[in-house]
C-alpha cells in the first residue's frame, strides 16, 4: 500500500514538473530584470555619470549567448534614445557563462523503502559503501534498489549567459574613427524586429 502511494506521488510529481518545465522552456523575453542572484533574468541598467551607464542582460538556461548579447545591444540603444542621445560607445563589454549544479532527492526505492524498509529496523543486513560520481561516499543496504542506477538523487547542471557593458552616450553622428561606437537608431532598427517582448 505504501509503495503504491509512493509510486503515485512520484508519478504526480514528475507530471507536475514536466508541465512546469514545458511552461517555461523558452528563451528569456526582453523585459526589465526580475529575480535575484542566479535566478535573475532580463535587462537592467545603472547610471554612474551623467552620460555613462552600466547595462546588463541575463538570460535563462534556454537563452543563447547570441540572444543575450543582442538584447544587451538593443537595451543600450533603447536607453540612449530614451535619455535624448543619439549614439553610444561600448567602453567595456563582457559575457559570462554562469553555472549551477542542483541535486534533488528522488522518490522511490533508495533509502529503505524497498521490501518494507527492513534497513530501518536496526537489525543485521548486508551493507556496502561505494563512491558515487559527484556524490562522495554512499551506502547501500541491499533493500533500497540498485545503488548505481537508482540513486534516488537527480543531479542537474544549469548554464546561463549574462552580458554586461559600460556605455558612454553621445549626441550627433557616431564617431567614425571608433569601432566601438554605435548609432542608437540604426541598432534599434536592425535588432528590433528580432527582439521578443512578453505577451
Amino acid at each position: 500500500m505504501l509503495q503504491s502511494k509512493l509510486k503515485f506521488a512520484g508519478a504526480l510529481l514528475a507530471a507536475t514538473g514536466t508541465l512546469a518545465l514545458g511552461a517555461c522552456a523558452t528563451e528569456t523575453a526582453y523585459r526589465p530584470a526580475t529575480g535575484s542572484g542566479f535566478a535573475r533574468t532580463g535587462y537592467s541598467d545603472r547610471q554612474i555619470e551623467p552620460n555613462r551607464y552600466l547595462v546588463s542582460f541575463a538570460g535563462n538556461s534556454y537563452t543563447s549567448r547570441d540572444t543575450v548579447e543582442r538584447y544587451l545591444l538593443f537595451r543600450a540603444a533603447e536607453l540612449t534614445l530614451s535619455r535624448g542621445y543619439d549614439n553610444f560607445i561600448l567602453v567595456d563589454k563582457d559575457t559570462d557563462l554562469r553555472t549551477r549544479t542542483y541535486s534533488t532527492p528522488g522518490i522511490g526505492g533508495y533509502g529503505g523503502f524497498g521490501y518494507g524498509g527492513f534497513g530501518g529496523f536496526g537489525g543485521w543486513g548486508p551493507s556496502w559503501r561505494y563512491r558515487g560520481r559527484g556524490f562522495g561516499w554512499r551506502s547501500w543496504n541491499g533493500f533500497g534498489g540498485d545503488p548505481f542506477w537508482d540513486s534516488g538523487v537527480d543531479i542537474r547542471t544549469i548554464d546561463k549567459f549574462e552580458a554586461n557593458a559600460e556605455i558612454v552616450l553621445g549626441k550627433g553622428p557616431k564617431p567614425k574613427d571608433n569601432i566601438r561606437a554605435f548609432d542608437a537608431r540604426a541598432v534599434v532598427d536592425s535588432i528590433g524586429p528580432s527582439v521578443v517582448v512578453p505577451k
